[in-house]
């Protein structure tokens, strides 16, 4: 077949406009899968926000609840440092991986695997870094073409088990340390990372160091396959050292001590957490960038009308266990919504990996569930939520629906409805109600298959 001069112009241009608008499709679908941020706050109480306690200035996170959807019973399986991160990368109770305490200091180590707490009437030892072999979320992410950025507190192993070593393509502020000396520089007890902080002064704040890094990174941001940054904070975790110009507002509105630092401490990381939703707006991606703000325990100091905390030996109370969580997701989440559904950081594993594939999570590995329906304001399946950690006669406890059990070392029990009774102050232990039976054997059955013996 003779093609003339224009006919041939007009089947190449069709050809041109074909191949580019494929190529234009391809790039399209690589840059519809959203964007993931994650601010994983330290010590950040339930009680510790705004909507919550007008002790606390956060308008940013505020904010962030009337966009998105709030978890009301967010709950952490071993709540203390490294194991709420183990648990959070993982998507499994850390018990499983003998993880049952957060890696102290290389001094208190009996093994290069394994510590032990002095306190603890059990001695179990507990891992000192979370094992290479363990699959992340970062790891996971990757498989679907998700670049992944760490920035701050790791606290799960020193440098062989750092970020880079475990799914994340670039990290900064990363450290041996579970806190630092002081959130003025220098920050480090050991001396700081010079790779990380060579530019820094006196003066500099370690909050504000860390979220310039974080709004270099998505301003900077120039690769075509979405992203997923991780911003794990040292604050609010002690020492409770508030930004100076914060702090007198604390101190002259009544506030004394270590606890109107920590409220300028809060008001430090609201403040982040609004620099980095700005500077994912001015970059133009804020309707395809999904926004999580999750905390690792409860607060170090009152976490009313919970009770417990980190401190004090009730730290599977709801004030230690129970924090705050929410999700905004565009065009997803439903503004100003509420959940009461319990439910565990390790459920973030599998939704991470069905918000960047788009499919179920299939992983057998894990177990957490999707908080996809709930997102989408449907439901999920009934199912207990359970509690270890290893540190004194309080260690393991069991949530199912409105009801709480607590168990001891020594034998005692507890049981709450903590719906009812949100500050736990009525022990329905021994009142002949039929769940205290069910869920004495349910916690007895679970750490026979979960926590590992010695």
């Amino acid at each position: 077949m003779k093609l003339n001069k224009i006919g041939l112009i007009a089947m190449c241009a069709a050809m041109s406009f074909t191949s580019c608008k494929g190529q234009e499709s391809k790039k399209e679908s690589k840059s519809a899968k959203p964007n993931i941020v994650l601010l994983f706050v330290d010590d950040y109480g339930w009680s510790d926000v705004g909507y919550r306690n007008n002790t606390f200035n956060t308008p940013n996170i505020d904010q962030l609840k009337k966009e998105g959807l709030d978890f009301n019973r967010a709950y952490i399986p071993t709540p203390t440092c490294s194991p709420s991160r183990l648990s959070l990368l993982t998507g499994k109770e850390s018990v499983r991986l003998e993880m049952s305490r957060h890696i102290p200091q290389e001094k208190d180590f009996i093994s290069p695997e394994y510590n032990v707490w002095p306190k603890d009437p059990v001695q179990r030892p507990s891992r000192n870094y979370l094992p290479l072999e363990e699959v992340t979320y970062a790891e996971k992410l990757k498989e679907f073409g998700y670049y992944n950025y760490f920035i701050g507190k790791w606290h799960l192993g020193h440098s062989k088990h750092y970020p880079i070593n475990q799914g994340f393509d670039g990290e900064f502020g990363t450290t041996d340390h579970g806190h630092p000396k002081s959130y003025y520089f220098p920050f480090f007890k050991n001396g700081d990372p010079k790779e990380y902080f060579k530019n820094n002064k006196e003066g500099d704040y370690l909050t504000d160091v860390l979220t310039d890094n974080a709004v270099n990174f998505i301003k900077e941001y120039d690769k075509e396959q979405p992203f997923m940054l991780s911003f794990w904070y040292y604050s609010v975790h002690g020492p409770s050292i508030g930004r100076k110009d914060l702090l007198k507002k604390y101190q002259d509105a009544g506030l004394q001590g270590k606890y109107a630092h920590h409220a300028a401490m809060v008001e430090a990381m609201d403040e982040s957490v609004g620099r980095v939703r700005n500077a994912i707006e001015e970059k133009g991606i804020a309707d395809n960038t999904v926004i999580i703000v999750l905390s690792d325990q409860g607060g170090a100091y009152t976490n009313a009308p919970l009770s417990g905390g980190k401190k004090g030996g009730n730290t599977l109370g709801e004030g230690g266990a129970r924090v705050p969580f929410m999700i905004y997701y565009p065009n997803v989440t439903s503004p100003n919504t509420v959940s009461d559904v319990p439910v565990q950081s390790i459920d973030l594993y599998p939704t991470l990996v069905e918000i960047a594939s788009g499919k179920k999570c299939e992983d057998k590995q894990i177990n957490g569930v999707s908080l996809m329906p709930l997102l989408k304001g449907k439901e999920i399946a009934k199912r207990n939520l359970y509690f270890f950690r290893s540190y004194e006669d309080q260690y393991a406890a069991v949530i199912s629906g409105d009801w709480k059990l607590v168990k001891y070392h020594s034998g005692k029990f507890q049981l709450f409805n903590v719906v009812e009774d949100v500050s736990e102050q009525n022990d329905l232990i021994g009142t002949d109600l039929e769940i205290e039976a069910q869920l004495k054997n349910d916690i007895a059955n679970w750490e026979k298959e979960a926590v590992p013996t010695y």
